[in-house]
């Protein structure tokens, strides 16, 4: 039986493209540039909001001034839309309070910035009590820099052979690895299929039922 389960936030707990493609294409417009469609952003997230803007801006205008100023327009205005569409993915509510009650801990590793981390979840998950939420912080490199996770294990108390990392993206994938702790790699996100294979995590599932059954071995 496994002790901890870590799991990345948007694209493996809650869906929250619609609210990052909208705040992000706010912030864009504000500055002057063009927008995106929705569905492009599944490519644009999974680094951090810094490099979700780099990538949002033409070529020829990804530089640090402009993503600052995408920045300064994108969290505020995040900071009060990041619920309007946003969701948790079906069985997920469920399937976080069955493994609650089983007694194995829950954490969150996400490269979102640290403070709309903690407020998705506390707002998604009141009922959830994860024995850490981190998010991307100050002076802290993101995923798939491997800290996040040794952060959440030194606070855990466990060893790696008792962890499972969940994610939807490469990145998730090599952070796991890098770690040194089990790989399970979701379907339901924003990434294909092929990205995850790409890394070869010890696991890919279909379903959040699945947890269940992997929390055991």
């Amino acid at each position: 039986m496994k002790k901890l389960a870590i799991f990345d936030l948007d694209g493996t707990l809650i869906n929250t493209i619609a609210d990052l493609a909208s705040s992000t294409n706010y912030a864009l417009s504000k500055c002057g540039f063009p927008t995106h469609h929705t569905s492009e952003y599944k490519f644009f997230v999974g680094n951090g909001i810094n490099k979700l803007f780099e990538r949002a801006l033409p070529e020829g205008e990804k530089t640090e001034v402009n993503i600052l100023k995408i920045r300064a327009e994108f969290i505020p205005y995040y900071d009060i839309h990041n619920a309007d569409e946003s969701r948790p993915y079906d069985s997920i509510p469920e399937i976080l309070d069955k493994l609650q009650s089983q007694g194995i801990m829950l954490a969150v590793a996400s490269n979102k910035y640290h403070s709309a981390t903690q407020k998705l979840i506390k707002h998604y998950f009141p009922d959830i009590n994860f024995i850490t939420v981190l998010g991307q912080r100050e002076g802290k490199n993101p995923k798939p820099d491997p800290d996040i996770v040794f952060d959440i294990l030194n606070a855990a108390g466990v060893d790696k052979k008792d962890v499972l990392y969940i994610g939807d993206s490469g990145v998730d994938m090599q952070t796991a690895k890098n770690a040194g702790v089990i790989s399970v790699g979701v379907t339901w996100g924003f990434r294909p299929l092929s990205e995850l294979k790409q890394f070869s995590p010890d696991y890919i599932i279909n379903h959040p039922n699945e947890i269940l059954s992997l929390i055991k071995y």
